[in-house]
């Protein structure tokens, strides 16, 4: 895929907020982490009050997944996950546009050997990531490790698209656009590394109902598909934001043994369980603005209120 390229009309005067916007954000990460920090969470605390339609499909996620907490204990997990996504505008910009060194001290990345064994062994990797809050930093600190490509969605705004692709390639060898499959195998044949999220509703075409804290969610099948036609092995990473300010701690876990199976639903069960545990060692950064069940099986009714 071409690399980013900057074009005369992202001068023209519609896209001068948006400079400012950008200019401005960069300016702030100049700041301390710690001050980035408590920014994040007043930004946070601030969305928390105005975005209520937001608000709305968190609490309702929640809900639908953690039955067993107390409405207040669930609340103040709504507060928190507001907190995280706060932060993750200045954690976005901090992974684009910090030095290579000053990035690098905020975080530990562990079972690198993982991916080391997979290349010893001629094998691709599809880089299992889950859609956290802090995955711009995981990504970001993974690979200045270890080369890798990352999945990309283009954004609408081309001018916001183009700052995007250039601040995620400072870290990575390239992106490959997600409707590029040919591409992503042939990299995959190659011995390559793809950074893949498979945790979100895409929609019932490519996907089969399995159950994800209980409640049938859509489940794309690409994953053991990919596996399977780019003769890769599914190795799962994550990454935590460390309370007070110590940074980040991002794991590379073993490959999934004996992925794919012969049986798409199981490993789409499986693959959901394992999302499960990983979202449990810290639910409140996990992305729950997300309509994670809007796809619903034949017959339900539809979970969330249509946007206005």
């Amino acid at each position: 895929m071409e690399g980013p390229r900057f074009r005369a009309y992202f001068l023209h005067p519609r896209f001068w907020l948006l400079w400012l916007g950008l200019g401005l954000l960069w300016l702030v990460t100049l700041l301390p982490y710690s001050v980035l920090l408590r920014l994040g969470r007043g930004l946070g605390a601030l969305m928390y009050r105005l975005a209520s339609s937001r608000r709305q499909i968190v609490e309702l996620n929640l809900q639908l997944c953690f039955p067993q907490l107390s409405a207040s204990e669930r609340q103040r997990l709504v507060q928190e996950n507001f907190a995280s996504t706060g932060m993750t505008f200045f954690e976005m910009a901090i992974s684009w546009w910090w030095p290579v060194e000053r990035l690098r001290r905020l975080g530990t990345v562990e079972g690198v050997e993982h991916l080391q064994q997979a290349e010893a062994d001629g094998q691709g990797v599809i880089l299992m990531a889950l859609h956290f809050t802090t995955l711009e930093m995981g990504g970001g600190l993974l690979g200045m490790q270890r080369g890798m490509y990352g999945m990309y969605r283009p954004h609408k705004n081309p001018l916001f698209d183009y700052v995007q692709r250039r601040g995620r390639e400072q870290r990575l060898l390239g992106v490959i656009d997600r409707d590029d499959v040919r591409g992503m195998l042939k990299t995959l044949r190659a011995g390559g590394v793809v950074w893949y999220a498979p945790d979100q509703d895409y929609g019932a075409q490519r996907s089969l109902f399995v159950p994800l804290f209980g409640v049938p969610a859509a489940t794309v099948t690409a994953t053991s598909k990919f596996a399977r036609m780019g003769k890769a092995r599914v190795i799962p990473f994550t990454q935590q934001r460390l309370p007070d300010g110590q940074g980040y701690r991002v794991i590379v876990h073993p490959p999934l043994a004996d992925f794919p199976s012969e049986n798409e639903e199981a490993d789409c069960l499986r693959i959901n369980q394992w999302i499960e545990q990983a979202i449990q060692v810290c639910p409140e950064q996990y992305l729950w603005a997300h309509r994670r069940f809007k796809t619903r099986p034949p017959g339900e009714a539809k979970l969330y209120k249509k946007r206005r």
